[in-house]
Parts: C-alpha cells; structure tokens; sequence
C-alpha cells in the first residue's frame, strides 16, 4: 500500500510544528537570557556549549532505547508523544522565567536548557527513525524524507519572520512578557501538531533495529576516516549555523541600531525566511533530482544518508536518527 497524501500531509504537519520549537530555542535563547533577563554572555555560552557536549553522548543513547522499545503503538509515536508533550513544558518554562535573583537564575537556566534538549531528542530522533517503518518502497522514503526536510524548513522560516514581530505585538514594551507569550502559542502548536502527526502515521512495515551500544558507535566512527571527515564538516556547518542564528538579533540592535532596528531585523529576517521556504520547497528538490539523474543514484536514502543531510543542515535541527 503506497503512503497516502493524508499521512504524507501529518507528517509535514508535524514537521513544521517540531522546527518551530527548535528554531525558537536555538535562534532567541541566548538573546533573551542575556539581554532581556540580564546574565552574563560567557555564562550563557557555556551552558549552551556545556549542552552541546551532553548533547553528542545523549542522541545515541535515545537511539538505542527507541530501537528497543516495544509497545502495542509501535516503536516511535510513544516517544514522538510523550516527547512532544513534555518539551512543550520545557520549552514555555525556558522563555517564562519567573523573577529570580542571578545566581538562581543562572541554575534555572541551566537545569531548564538541558532538560529542553532531552525532552527535544526524546521526540526528534524517532521521528525521523520512522520513516523506514511507514513506508514500503523507496520512493515513498524518499517522497516523506524530502516532504519532512521541506516542512521542517518551513516551520524554521515561519520563527524566524514572525517571532521579533509577535513579541512586541503580544508584550509591548516588555519582551519579557512578549517571549512568554510567543513560547506559549509555540508549545500549543507542537503539541497539536504532533498529535495530528501521530494520528495519521501506523507502523505498516516490520522494522527489527539492530542496536549497537553507545561505545561501538562511537568506536565505529573513530576507525573510520572518511565518516570522520564528514563529522568534521557537520560540526562546521553547524556552527555557522549557531552563530549566524544567535548573532544576527545583536547585529541589528547593537550594531544598525536605532529606534527602528526590530523592525529591520523583521524585514532581514522575512526575506531570509521566505528565501529558505523558496530553497526548501522548490530549489532543493530540483537540484536534488537533477544531481541524482546525473550521478545515477539511487533514490532510496540510507539511514546514513538521511543523517548526513539531517545534520548538514537540510534537517535543520540538532538531533537526528
């Protein structure tokens, strides 16, 4: 049975949902702790960097506990659900901090922050392993893989246009306020978006995992030099990523400056979010199919495969299968 437009629609449905909650975090964390809550830079960017690290033992070992779970609801939705739901928590907790003084702020945000990224990798990851599970050909893993990357960018643009733009529209002169209330209707969404994904999405082909402890994976990697250049570039591409995400806000507010600089920054960030849905939706495909066509390659994608485009990214988030 071929995948139906109404599970290929969930899917992205839930896709968009995930990337906006990834997108909110990873694009304004750092913006709001530092400038709207008043901690230090240098402590901000070590608790994010402190995460990162955690972040490299964690993902495997969430992918080990999804490929042994076993439950009457299949393998993923469990973890898609219960991941979604308690993120969202975490997620409206990280930007409605309550009134501490700095040094229980600091410990708030650092418990907070961490939590967010395990209750996000409890659903990620699964979310992408499942598509070898819902599908029975390779074009309808290729056709679900490109529709979740697609949707994903989508969601990703839609935080970067709108969320300076909401803020102050929903808190007025108090960001604090503007951010609690764009975190909120952020968690809301997720939580309805993923819902709708996990209707929609059965387990129709048997999938046995083959699970490897977190020392192979790692000890694979190691011995094999040309994963490692690819990890390599990953980790370069990602941090590009980081940095113009997290940087571009203060560009606009320290360095452009003026009465009027959210709404340049709006203006920035309109253009590039529907230059990505254009890239994402359009350009990406073509350029895919074409290069396929002329390499001659096939159109199944490996979970390797899907990996690397997930990290370099095309999947834009942090934790990939």
């Amino acid at each position: 049975m071929e995948l139906t437009l109404k599970q290929k629609t969930a899917f992205g449905i839930g896709a968009v949902g995930k990337d906006m909650v990834y997108a909110l975090s990873a694009s304004y964390v750092m913006y709001y702790y530092q400038d709207v809550l008043g901690l230090s830079a240098s402590f901000v960017g070590l608790v994010l960097m402190a995460a990162r690290f955690f972040d490299a033992f964690n993902d495997p070992f969430m992918g080990v506990l999804v490929a042994k779970t076993r439950t009457r609801w299949g393998r993923f939705r469990p973890w898609i659900f219960s991941g979604t739901l308690l993120n969202a928590l975490v997620l409206y907790a990280l930007f409605a901090a309550p009134v501490l003084d700095e040094a229980a702020l600091m410990v708030y945000f650092s418990v907070v922050y961490i939590l967010w990224g395990v209750t996000y990798t409890m659903m990620d990851i699964p979310y992408w392993s499942m598509i070898p599970a819902v599908t029975r050909t390779p074009k309808d893993r290729e056709n679900l893989s490109m529709v979740g990357r697609t949707c994903a960018g989508v969601g990703s643009a839609l935080i970067a246009m709108f969320t300076m733009l909401l803020v102050g529209a929903l808190g007025g002169d108090s960001e604090r306020a503007g951010f609690r209330w764009v975190a909120l209707i952020v968690s809301v969404l997720f939580v309805v978006t993923e819902l709708v994904c996990c209707a929609a999405m059965r387990e129709t082909t048997p999938s046995e995992m083959k699970t490897a402890t977190v020392k192979e994976m790692f000890s694979a990697l190691f011995r094999n030099d040309q994963a490692m250049v690819v990890v390599g570039s990953i980790v370069l591409i990602n941090s590009a990523l980081y940095l113009t995400s997290n940087f571009i806000i203060y560009f606009f507010k320290y360095d452009l400056g003026g009465a009027g600089w959210k709404a340049t920054y709006t203006l920035f960030s309109t253009v590039g979010g529907a230059a990505q849905i254009l890239g994402m939706m359009v350009l990406y495909p073509l350029a895919a199919q074409k290069v396929q066509q002329h390499a001659g390659i096939s159109p199944e994608p490996c979970a390797g495969t899907v990996r690397l485009r997930h990290a370099a990214g095309v999947l834009p988030d942090r934790a990939f299968p």
